[in-house]
């Protein structure tokens, strides 16, 4: 592609399976390091602009080559990612990520902001709930969805 140009910022969101509070502090800035590893080690690299989680969910902020499907990407990371957890141990029970996933996209004018916005999820869900975010964000991005559905994801 030598000739082609361009700028795709995905922002991902998911959680682990059932949503349990399981990326601990323990081990969480080594599964940051090992999810931007992933990213832009592929066959048509990637660029993580951030990552920032709490204890059940995960937000990723990624440059994103035009070549790659945003969910053969999530795909990839989270196959990889959960094996890399359970061979490390880190957990007493195996770790598996939820089936499906949130991605949104944003503009390059958006890209500062939303960096902030990836990393300060601690500070973030000092005052909203993953749910609450979860569904501003659907509504924002203007994403038709029936609650009962999305609920499912807080299960």
């Amino acid at each position: 592609m030598g000739s082609t140009y361009s700028s795709i910022i995905l922002h991902f969101v998911f959680a682990p399976k059932g949503r349990d509070n399981l990326l601990h502090d323990s081990f969480r800035e080594e599964l940051h390091k090992y999810l931007t590893g992933i990213v832009q080690s592929g066959t048509y690299p990637c660029h993580m602009l951030a990552t920032g989680s709490v204890e059940d969910h995960i937000h990723l902020l990624i440059s994103v080559h035009p070549m790659v499907a945003p969910s053969k990407l999530v795909q990839t990371i989270k196959a990889n990612s959960s094996r890399w957890i359970n061979e490390k141990k880190f957990l007493r029970t195996r770790f598996e990520w939820q089936e499906g996933f949130g991605v949104f996209s944003h503009s390059i004018s958006q890209k500062a902001t939303a960096i902030r916005y990836v990393l300060n999820q601690r500070e973030h869900h000092r005052k909203k709930t993953f749910k609450e975010e979860y569904l501003e964000l659907l509504r924002k991005h203007g994403i038709e969805f029936k609650e009962a559905y999305v609920l499912e994801f807080y299960s």
